[in-house]
């Protein structure tokens, strides 16, 4: 049986400065609520466009192929605004970053690479797709400092960022947190 790899089709947050500003709120977040988050490592910030699931090798070369044909998307800006919570900022379980605009950009993205993915062996996703910066999950509840600056930052404006690559990552699970490997990228023209 051939080894399966946990992969994943990603957008890089490329704007360094935009990066440390959701680091930075990620960070406050954190201070007041250490054990009631698992943040996601600096590192390991980035826009899921699929999650893949667990994929064989020759799946892996199929979707290294569906990248090369996505290569007809142009290059585009992401705003990146907005702090918020699933399933909701009263009850949350992920804490994120929103995308505003270039939102309907990465729906693009989303429906080619589902479209072009339909017939290969990967995880469903019944979700409906909502461009988002993961950047904690939520192991037990929040203390109410942790909530006020949810809601206090909701509209904060992280800026604009480049998306100019479309990034297959794989994932490894290790009891400290995932780590992340590029596997293959494409430049968007």
């Amino acid at each position: 049986m051939s080894e399966l790899i946990r992969s994943f089709i990603a957008v890089e947050i490329e704007n360094r400065e935009v990066l440390n500003k959701i680091i930075r709120i990620r960070d406050m977040i954190a201070s007041i609520s250490r054990d009631a988050l698992k943040v996601v490592e600096d590192e390991n910030i980035h826009l899921t466009i699929r999650f893949l699931g667990e994929i064989d090798k020759s799946t892996l070369e199929n979707v290294k192929k569906i990248l090369e044909e996505a290569k007809i998307f142009k290059r585009f800006n992401i705003h990146i605004k907005g702090l918020g919570a699933f399933p909701s900022v009263a009850r949350p379980r992920v804490i994120w970053v929103g995308v505003e605009e270039g939102f309907e950009e990465l729906k693009k993205i989303r429906r080619f690479i589902d479209e072009k993915t339909s017939g290969l062996r990967i995880h469903s996703d019944q979700h409906d797709f909502q461009p988002h910066i993961t950047i904690a999950r939520v192991k037990s509840s929040l203390p109410p400092k942790a909530v006020q600056i949810l809601m206090n930052y909701s509209a904060e404006d992280f800026g604009y960022s480049p998306v100019s690559k479309l990034v297959l990552k794989k994932s490894l699970l290790t009891p400290r947190g995932p780590i992340y490997t590029d596997l293959y990228i494409v430049e968007l023209s």
